[in-house]
């Protein structure tokens, strides 16, 4: 048979290589810095300046240098861009390392097409680099996860349909017939990953020519499609992609063949079907159907049988090479990476179970969790596939093997830091916001007493968040004197025998997956159908039938200023650490002024575009906010947490309160709302709308005025009027309208009327 002689290209490999460890050091930053605004949240004053006397700053000027960020360093903000830099610029550039890397060695070809490569590669650090722009200036969809607006949407779409182009065609290139078991981890991200993300992140623009888009999706359907997203962003980004890095890089390294063939066949289909079911988990107790709720708790216990056959057949790997594991790092990596993998998906299924959820949920017992994930599984994986691939591309040795040992035990030690704190401070939040007195009172009726109580972990976090950073300073330092040392080979050349030609019948004696490996179009239909099976079930019943979210008649529309203080509540990240979703505890009741027992109801979102249920809490639940403290509090409150709740983390926002609202856009957001989604205001409303906000500004400044005597007299060297036109106002104004509508016993539903 003919020998066909072809190169491999590492260029691209270099240049995703080069991007990953970029922005995994700007990720890393970005976590440290909102680690550390958690139990220091004068940081900003302390760099840009502040009023307040007690405080050491860098320079002096007054507050006017921290006015002028415009929120820009607010740990809503910083949280997103930590998110969205480890997930998509780091974790992304890491699988496309591989995948550039892998696919063409494991299918004897070259890449489909370099000018597809490049194009990819750029559009994809472009998405990146745009993001933290828009981040800064307050420009997201408030989505976990998946806050881009809808123009880098497309770009990020875009950037992924062109890497699957590239990958697909290599595969009709390939010279080898079968494809191996990385390679349908690789294809099931692909499919996984475009459907999720086309669907959780269907929105409207407000115009095509500027950057506010309101959710496809309302209330409880918008929390459905975004945790089904969520959690399987967790799976099809965090965890497949990684496994199919697993499955071609730690064989590689221990220079032994994977355990398990049939182990592989059990853990590919049985994970990506298993997995989509289970986003639900993540919204226990909540508005969402109960049989939803069921369907995630029992698909996520699940999926411990196939994420730890994944584990056991990467350890198992090693099985004859563990000597190995003590002299060589990146075996160490690999097997930490892989040990996380295992714990972290034995973990997530315990917190599904509505015993542990009603516990965990809102905690940093889920943020440890993650991190184990992230740090652990993600992080580790990737610096050892780094610590392959460097010498493997500049053809030398590592330059010190001792300095990766160094960044192994840093990193080690920074997981560990990590984790442990968050789990005891999950668990003292749990433990606290759930007891009473024996006279039926809260124990802990101060929320403020609960977060005080793990200001030492959330130290203890911060510490490890500094080994694992120190960690990867070393491996930087690492990877650059053998860069130096090393010659990089652009090309390499490769030759192989050509493809034969085989019908698609199956042959005498060969099973039924590995005919199926020799047909990748059959191969990626069936992975399509595996992955969207439980996202159909789940979704489709929830967004077709009206009656599962059955309407209240006390709920109304927001008025024009509550529209625009809610878009002032998503443009600084507000969700990040307040939750909106009354559970139905006695605890939760108790706490968040449920009055009359009222815990949140599925007909109270419907108008929420997005939905704004979040995932932590480090601030009280808001569902109920409206009426429980005077606007001249809250006016306060956001000027300076602190003045007002001695020992509060939260950081301030002086800007709301010297930047005026732009109401440029308000009447068209709701003949937006109206034309679009069929939010009943009427012509009038939106004739007068200017006028209606000018009425409610009005009334809440007389009652700041009322309240507080201080801020009358401040204003009263003011000119008249100027209180009325600023963003906190409009801030104000929605956070008093929340859970207001249904603070009666009397509640028609469609279902009593």
């Amino acid at each position: 048979m003919e020998t066909q002689k072809f190169y491999y290209d590492n260029t691209i490999v270099r240049a995703f290589l080069y991007a990953t460890i970029v922005f995994a050091l700007i990720g890393f930053v970005f976590g440290l810095t909102a680690a550390l605004l958690l139990f220091y949240p004068e940081l900003p004053e302390f760099i840009f300046g502040t009023d307040d006397q007690s405080i050491h700053i860098l320079r002096d000027g007054g507050i006017q240098a921290l006015i002028d960020t415009n929120g820009a360093f607010g740990f809503g903000r910083i949280r997103m861009l930590h998110t969205n830099t480890v997930i998509f610029a780091f974790v992304c550039n890491s699988f496309f390392i591989g995948v550039y890397y892998s696919v063409p060695r494991l299918l004897k070809t070259e890449m489909f097409n370099k000018t597809l490569s490049w194009i990819h590669f750029w559009t994809w650090q472009l998405m990146v680099v745009v993001t933290f722009i828009t981040f800064f200036m307050g420009i997201n969809t408030s989505k976990e996860y998946a806050e881009h607006e809808w123009p880098i949407d497309i770009l990020l779409t875009f950037s992924w349909v062109i890497f699957g182009l590239n990958m697909f065609g290599t595969i009709t290139k390939r010279r080898v017939r079968h494809l191996y078991v990385a390679i349908w981890f690789y294809l099931g991200t692909w499919i996984a990953v475009a459907m999720l993300y086309i669907f959780n992140n269907l929105e409207v623009p407000l115009s095509f020519t500027g950057w506010k888009s309101y959710s496809a999706y309302a209330g409880v359907k918008d929390a459905i499609v975004q945790w089904w997203y969520g959690h399987n962003a967790v799976a099809f980004i965090l965890t497949t992609p990684i496994l199919g890095l697993m499955y071609y890089f730690l064989p590689k390294a221990a220079e032994r063949p994977v355990f398990s063939y049939k182990l592989s066949i059990i853990h590919f289909w049985s994970l990506i079907f298993v997995y989509i079911w289970a986003g639900p988990h993540h919204l226990q107790y909540t508005a969402i159907p109960a049989w939803a709720q069921a369907v995630g708790t029992g698909f996520s216990i699940m999926l411990i049988a196939p994420s730890w056959g994944g584990m056991l057949n990467g350890l198992l790997t090693l099985r004859g090479s563990w000597d190995k594991v003590r002299e060589n790092p990146i075996l160490k990596f690999f097997v930490v990476a892989v040990t996380c993998y295992g714990m972290a998906t034995f973990e997530g299924p315990l917190l599904a179970t509505k015993n542990i959820n009603k516990i965990g949920h809102f905690t940093d017992w889920v943020i440890g969790h993650v991190h184990l994930g992230a740090l652990g599984w993600n992080g580790f994986m990737a610096f050892g596939m780094i610590y392959y691939l460097i010498p493997i591309l500049w053809r030398t040795k590592i330059w010190s093997v001792k300095l990766a040992n160094w960044h192994f035990w840093l990193g080690t030690l920074g997981i560990i830091f990590y984790a442990v704190p968050m789990y005891i401070s999950g668990f003292t939040q749990g433990l606290m916001w759930k007891q009473f007195n024996p006279d039926g009172t809260l124990l802990w009726k101060n929320w403020l007493d609960t977060v005080t109580a793990i200001i030492p972990y959330f130290k203890m976090r911060f510490l490890g968040g500094l080994f694992y950073f120190s960690g990867a300073i070393l491996m930087v330092i690492n990877l650059a004197a053998t860069i130096r040392k090393g010659s990089f080979q652009k090309e390499v050349p490769a030759e192989a025998p050509a493809l034969a030609n085989i019908n698609n019948k199956r042959k005498e004696g060969e099973g039924i997956h590995l005919w199926l490996e020799r047909l990748p179009v059959l191969f990626t239909v069936l992975s399509f159908i595996a992955v969207s099976v439980g996202g159909a079930v789940e979704i489709i019943p929830t967004l077709m039938l009206k009656q599962n979210v059955p309407t209240i008649s006390a709920v109304k529309p927001y008025s024009p200023l509550e529209l625009e203080g809610r878009d002032l509540y998503i443009r600084e990240g507000c969700n990040a650490c307040h939750s909106q979703i009354v559970r139905p505890f006695r605890d939760e009741i108790v706490r968040f002024n449920g009055k009359n027992g009222q815990y949140s109801k599925a007909g109270e979102f419907v108008y929420d575009r997005p939905f704004l249920w979040g995932s932590k809490r480090t601030g009280p639940d808001l569902h109920r906010e409206g009426g429980k403290n005077p606007s001249s509090w809250h006016y306060k409150h956001m000027y300076n947490p602190r003045s007002t709740s001695a020992g509060s983390i939260m950081p301030r926002y002086p800007w709301l309160i010297a930047n005026n609202l732009d109401r440029s856009k308000m009447i068209d957001k709701l003949k937006f709302m109206k034309n679009t989604f069929d939010v009943p205001y009427t012509k009038a409303q939106i004739d007068s709308a200017d006028k209606w906000a000018d009425n409610q500004a009005s009334i809440i400044v007389k009652d700041i005025f009322s309240e507080a005597t201080d801020l009358k007299e401040a204003y009263a060297k003011r000119p008249q009027g100027e209180l009325e036109k600023k963003e906190i106002i409009a801030l104000i104004a929605y956070l008093q309208r929340l859970g207001t509508d249904i603070k009666t016993s009397d509640i028609k539903t469609a279902g009593n009327n």
